[in-house]
């Protein structure tokens, strides 16, 4: 499996892949809503990456897209993440590959903190999350959890009084 960056002119054909690979059901996870087909407007959305305000990785298997991951700027020191790997490949690594890779990028990007909603259901991307950011904060907001993890977290020794400290809000 390889993981690379994606440039506008390699991202349509990856998006188009992935979404096909994509079951009803993933596609729910990963929309938050029922997405039988891409519209033109969230396709443009998908594929405009530029490495300074939106960034996506692809992880490849024999040539193949098998999962996208991406990060989108949303103020200066934070940026949503979102991840998709087809059915055929999940539970073997890809999203964890993709989000270490994502998480060195928004670092050269100057991002301070990533953040994202994902479904109480969605099980596995909840689990991803705990495995690869450690000491994220998960917190429900309405038919959502958000989850927010400090980039100056990626390389430092997380205590157990710093996670107890993050859990009570001090």
């Amino acid at each position: 499996m390889r993981v690379t960056e994606l440039h506008r002119d390699t991202a349509g054909e990856a998006v188009d892949a992935v979404f096909a690979g994509l079951s009803a059901r993933s596609r729910y996870l990963r929309f938050h809503a029922p997405t039988p087909r891409l519209t033109s407007s969230a396709r443009r959305v998908l594929t405009d990456v530029d490495g300074e305000r939106h960034a996506a990785v692809c992880a490849r298997v024999g040539g193949d897209p098998v999962g996208i991951a991406r990060l989108i700027k949303t103020g200066e020191c934070g940026a949503e993440i979102a991840l998709a790997v087809v059915d055929l490949w999940q539970r073997r690594g890809v999203g964890r590959r993709m989000l270490e890779e994502l998480t060195g990028i928004a670092a050269r990007m100057g991002v301070a903190e990533l953040h994202g909603d994902v479904l109480p259901d969605n099980l596995a991307m909840l689990a991803l999350a705990r495995q690869v950011l450690p000491g994220v904060r998960l917190t429900r907001e309405d038919d959502t959890v958000h989850l927010s993890y400090p980039l100056a977290w990626a390389g430092a020794e997380i205590t157990d009084a710093d996670l107890v400290n993050s859990l009570l809000g001090a």
